[in-house]
């Protein structure tokens, strides 16, 4: 897949700020004492789904709208972030959305896709059977399917990064998450466009590592199972267009235990009273547990997302997993 050049960047940026505006970044204090660094945070927290995908469903229905404006409804499959973005921008557009979700899935972020407007399914005990699911359905109801990687997804994300990279472009490190892999190639596609030398470094859970196995190895490696604290990066297999532009563009892999990942959880909240999602504060435990490494050094971490279930979120603070 070709990345996005930095014109067409900035024209999705023009759909992603009719809905939202830009978001902050800040660099807190004592989330920098603890990483003995200068840490900036990128808050796609403060987004209106309260994560970075928002950006991607906004700039593919735009797109969709115009190359096929005959399409009526639209089905995808998520943990949640990814289901958001289109619930909210299908609304926006008068279009139907479908989405599933597999069982067991948080209750919030499935109230929150309903509150969008989303006719919510649940199929298949894993994300990658509710996307199995998401395909037969769309063949079934002539619904057009939305998938978690895309073009049009990774041009509308890359606007965040954007942001990020050109308030404070002078970042030694970026972290940030990897689920499919749309986040970390859009940062990939920001940096090349703006021509900063930042290295781009991708996390993963160690109990869903398939990335990581991929990247090491140079070719897709799957996994049997994905289960972690952070559902938003439960990824059993990698997708080969985002493989490809991580194995071009990012430094390394860093996986995290979900200790760690909960850890950093209860840093964010007591150090900037922000809610992070396991997936939202992976970034930061990554670059805790390269904290020797980055010592002294000005580093981004991507808190992409606050979608975390408030009972999950009290055991978290309350010291447990």
């Amino acid at each position: 897949m070709k990345l996005p050049s930095l014109a067409e960047i900035e024209a999705a940026a023009q759909t992603v700020y009719a809905a939202m505006p830009p978001t902050p970044q800040y660099c807190w204090p004592l989330l920098s004492e603890r990483a003995g660094a200068e840490v900036w945070v990128k808050h796609e927290n403060h987004t209106p789904t309260g994560a970075f995908k928002v950006r991607g469903g906004l700039v593919y229905l735009d797109d969709l709208a115009r190359a096929r404006p005959e399409v009526t409804g639209v089905v995808t499959a998520t943990r949640g972030n990814h289901g958001q973005s289109i619930a909210f921008a299908a609304r926006a557009r008068g279009l139907k959305a479908t989405v599933l979700v597999p069982e067991g899935n948080a209750f919030e972020k499935n109230a929150a896709m309903r509150a969008f407007g989303a006719e919510l399914v649940i199929a298949g005990h894993d994300f990658q059977e509710a996307r199995e699911h998401a395909e037969a359905l769309a063949g079934k109801e002539n619904l057009h399917l939305v998938g978690s990687f895309d073009e049009r997804l990774v041009r509308g994300v890359a606007t965040y990064p954007l942001e990020f990279f050109r308030a404070v472009p002078d970042l030694d490190t970026v972290y940030l998450p990897i689920g499919l892999g749309s986040g970390i190639s859009a940062t990939i596609a920001a940096r090349d466009a703006l021509g900063l030398k930042t290295e781009v470094v991708g996390v993963v859970a160690e109990t869903a590592a398939a990335y990581k196995l991929s990247f090491e190895a140079g070719r897709p490696i799957s996994t049997n199972s994905a289960i972690t604290l952070a559902d938003g990066m439960a990824c059993r297999g990698p997708e080969p267009e985002a493989l490809d532009i991580i194995l071009g563009g990012a430094a390394r892999i860093v996986a995290v235990s979900d200790a760690q990942i909960a850890g950093a959880m209860r840093a964010f909240y007591s150090d900037t009273h922000n809610l992070a999602e396991g997936a939202g504060a992976a970034a930061y435990a990554a670059l805790l547990r390269e904290r020797d490494a980055m010592a002294g050094k000005k580093v981004g971490v991507m808190l992409c997302g606050g979608n975390v279930d408030s009972d999950v979120f009290a055991k978290i603070l309350a010291g447990a997993l």
